[in-house]
């Protein structure tokens, strides 16, 4: 059963990026953060932070809107980003390797509603919506029971 949602409000892209090198550095794997919000609500942004700031060599870090899912090598785990906006299905989730991911990778989903059940049930679940400024966004984070315990840490 997961926590009830702590909300936070991020006030630039530069808070956004900052929280999501914090949280990416708590990270190992097997962890799944599922990434959930309308277009343009941050979930790239943050992805592509917390990606960067785990990568030995900087490189690009393309968004994986028709690839569905790009791997990144990090010194603690394979990092799989997946957008699973086009996915019409589940199993096909599936057929990308990701469930089996989700067990030794650090996982980063976007669009995770299209997971259905496959999602895990430990996951650390991040929505984003605007806020009230240009460059606002809220975020609702909802701890699986294996982060109930790191996320004090994540949000000190």
């Amino acid at each position: 059963m997961s926590s009830a949602p702590v909300q936070i409000t991020l006030h630039s892209p530069e808070e956004t990026a900052a929280l999501a090198t914090k949280l990416g550095s708590q990270l190992c794997a097997g962890d799944v953060l599922l990434l959930s919000g309308s277009i343009g609500a941050g979930k790239t942004h943050f992805a592509r932070a917390l990606i960067q700031s785990l990568l030995p060599v900087p490189e690009d870090v393309p968004s994986p809107t028709f690839t569905l899912v790009q791997v990144y090598d990090t010194p603690e785990a394979e990092l799989w980003h997946a957008d699973l906006y086009r996915l019409s299905s589940a199993d096909e989730a599936i057929e990308l390797g990701l469930v089996d991911a989700f067990e030794t990778a650090i996982c980063l989903v976007e669009w995770p509603d299209r997971l259905g059940s496959l999602a895990p049930s430990n996951a650390l679940h991040l929505a984003f919506a605007a806020g009230s400024g240009d460059e606002e966004r809220t975020l609702a984070i909802t701890p699986g029971p294996a982060w109930a315990s790191r996320l004090p840490e994540l949000l000190a």
